[in-house]
This record gives C-alpha cells, sequence and structure tokens, in this order.
C-alpha cells in the first residue's frame, strides 16, 4: 500500500488520464481520498458506467408511456424515477396518480404481479452484466408460472462494446470489478490488440490504490496492457453460470446510450421464445429516441470530456433534490459525487 500511494504521489511521467468506468468507483476515490494522492500529472475522469446514467430520455419516454396510457404497474429501481425523459419523469406522472413502485429486484415485480392479477405490471430492466442475470430469472419464473400480467421493459446493456466506442478517450481504463466478475477477463486481454489498456479495480481504499498505481506502472511502456487487480473475486473465465443463464435467453441488439449514442450490438433483448415478457412487443411501444435538455452536459460528462462543474447547471439549476440530467439523480452519478464531495 506504502509503496503504491508512493507511485501516485511521485509520479512524474506523461499526463496520464484514467477512466472511472464504474460509477461506485468514482464515488469511493471521492469518498476514501484518493484524489489528494495523486500527482498532478494523473487526471481521473468519469465514464459510461452508471447504468441509470446513460439510460436514454426514449426509454424513460416508453416507460412513461405504459404508466398513462396503458395504465400498467410500473416496477422499478429507485433511482430511476427521478430521471427525466423528454417531458416528463416517472416521479411526475406519480404525482397524477400513476402507479410507479420502487423495487430492490425484478422478483419483488413478480410479487407485484401476483397480488395484482388483474394489472399489467412492467419492470424496468435497467443495467450491465451484473443485473441482467436477475431479468432473466424473473421471466423465467414468470414463463413457469404462466404469469399472463407481468413483462418487462429492456435498457439492459453490455459494456465490451463501450470500451471500444470510448478508447481515445483516456490512456486507461479502470475496469468494473462486478462487471468483469460475471463476463471475467478474457475480453480486456483481446482488447489490448485494438490498443485499449485497462487494469480491473476492486472497491476498498487498498484495491483502488493498488489498481490506479498498476496503470501508472505499466503506461511507462507505452504499450497496451491489462491487468487484474481484482484476483480475489475476478476470474478469467468469469461466472459461467450466469453468462449460460442470459446467453439462453437473451440476444444482442443495437442500444442507445445517453451521451454515446447507439452502439452497434451493446444491448440485451429477450428472445423470441420470451415474447410474451418482453414490454416493447407486448405493448406495441415504437421506437423513440426522446429529448435531452440541450443545457445540460451529461452526455459530454458520460464520456469523459468535461467534468461535471463545467456544466452551466451544476449545482445552480441542477443539484439532487432538483436534478436535470441523470447523472446528478443517480446515487453512482458523476455529477452526484462532485456534488456532494468537491463543491
Amino acid at each position: 500500500m506504502n509503496r503504491a500511494v508512493e507511485i501516485l504521489r511521485n509520479y512524474a511521467g506523461r499526463k496520464l488520464r484514467i477512466m472511472e468506468v464504474c460509477g461506485t468507483h468514482t464515488h469511493e476515490i471521492f469518498r476514501l481520498g484518493i484524489r489528494s494522492l495523486l500527482s498532478e500529472n494523473i487526471e481521473l475522469v468519469s465514464g459510461p458506467g452508471c447504468p441509470v446514467c446513460v439510460t436514454p430520455p426514449g426509454f424513460i419516454d416508453s416507460a412513461v408511456t405504459l404508466a398513462t396510457e396503458h395504465n400498467a404497474i410500473i416496477a422499478t429501481f429507485g433511482d430511476l424515477i427521478r430521471v427525466p425523459g423528454s417531458t416528463q419523469s416517472l416521479a411526475s406522472v406519480r404525482k397524477h396518480n400513476a402507479l410507479i413502485n420502487a423495487v430492490y429486484s425484478p422478483l419483488d415485480a413478480l410479487d407485484i404481479a401476483r397480488n395484482n392479477p388483474d394489472k399489467e405490471v412492467v419492470f424496468l430492466a435497467v443495467g450491465f452484466e451484473t443485473t441482467t442475470p436477475s431479468a432473466c430469472i424473473a421471466v423465467k419464473k414468470a414463463k413457469e408460472e404462466n404469469l399472463k400480467n407481468f413483462s418487462i421493459l429492456t435498457a439492459n446493456k453490455t459494456m465490451p462494446q463501450a470500451y471500444k466506442a470510448l478508447q481515445c478517450s483516456a490512456d486507461a481504463f479502470l475496469y468494473p470489478g462486478h462487471v468483469h466478475a460475471i463476463i471475467g477477463t478474457q475480453l480486456c486481454e483481446e482488447l489490448t490488440g485494438c490498443g485499449v489498456s485497462g487494469v480491473v479495480a476492486g472497491f476498498t481504499a487498498e484495491a483502488l490504490v493498488k489498481a490506479i498505481s498498476m496503470i501508472v506502472e505499466l503506461s511507462a511502456d507505452g504499450k497496451p496492457f491489462f491487468a487484474n487487480a481484482y484476483t480475489s473475486i475476478v476470474k478469467r473465465e468469469g461466472n459461467i453460470a450466469a453468462q449460460k443463464l442470459v446467453a439462453d435467453m437473451m440476444e444482442p441488439c443495437d442500444c442507445v446510450w445517453r451521451g454515446l449514442g447507439e452502439i452497434k450490438g451493446s444491448g440485451m433483448q429477450l428472445k423470441a421464445e420470451f415474447a410474451q415478457f418482453d414490454a416493447v412487443k407486448k405493448f406495441s411501444l415504437q421506437p423513440n429516441d426522446g429529448k435531452v435538455n440541450p443545457a445540460c452536459r451529461c452526455g459530454e460528462v458520460l464520456r469523459g470530456i468535461c467534468k461535471p462543474c463545467d456544466c452551466p447547471l451544476f449545482g445552480k439549476v441542477c443539484d439532487p433534490l432538483n436534478p436535470v440530467g441523470a447523472c446528478m439523480v443517480s446515487g453512482e452519478g458523476a455529477c452526484s459525487a462532485f456534488y456532494q464531495y468537491a463543491r
């Protein structure tokens, strides 16, 4: 630990930009005071690793449509309720008696469907590789029980394509430990052939300092690199059972990310045999790109182009109680982290 701290404090080489792909990493690095250990030649920038933040406004618009026009009960993780859509959020329509329920897991949404057989219940399946398996489990159980009033609206995303889309945004990625606990590390090894560098990191102070110092040391050669600094949890093969579950039930699709636009093959959707649980097909929802507030710079924050404090709305018009952008809403959002720790 002491040696790693010395590496970070004394680094005097070329400017290094390191992207925290994971929103939890962003918050923990702030909370633990790790930024104060860094040489001025080490710059940390935020990335798209908050699933709520990268959920596009069109997805929120579709959820609002389900709640208001189809009178469905919407079950969702709590942060998503306040994320702005094009004109409304789920929080705003709930004030007008739309049925919006915060849940901790898709299995909670299943319980709501069982207890309300006369109502359609839609779970908003938002997340990366870590939460997609639980959505699949819920759908599998619903099919086994022949539960006809349950479906999911998917915004499940996969990180590998985002890494490629952002490879010029930083010198190296601080890879999210929980994502790679599921998908393994072989992909990261392969990405070095495309010029992408990074280190998988855990979430404690020691783990984060170790991972960042490894990036500094490995960058010295000027060649693409990969290392796993979270070997206690992350294995090369990942979680085979979770991978198989998702592969059996879902297939890749093109997907829109807030700030990054459409990334080919970066989304996951239910296969045809589970179509009755796909809310888009069940309710014949039309494609909707949605509109963002033109003054909001969340998209640039998610690409590492600017810091939250560079946005003219930050801390003035936009704060955690009155969020204009998704990055201020989520507990994993970069704007939320900067507001809480770095104003």
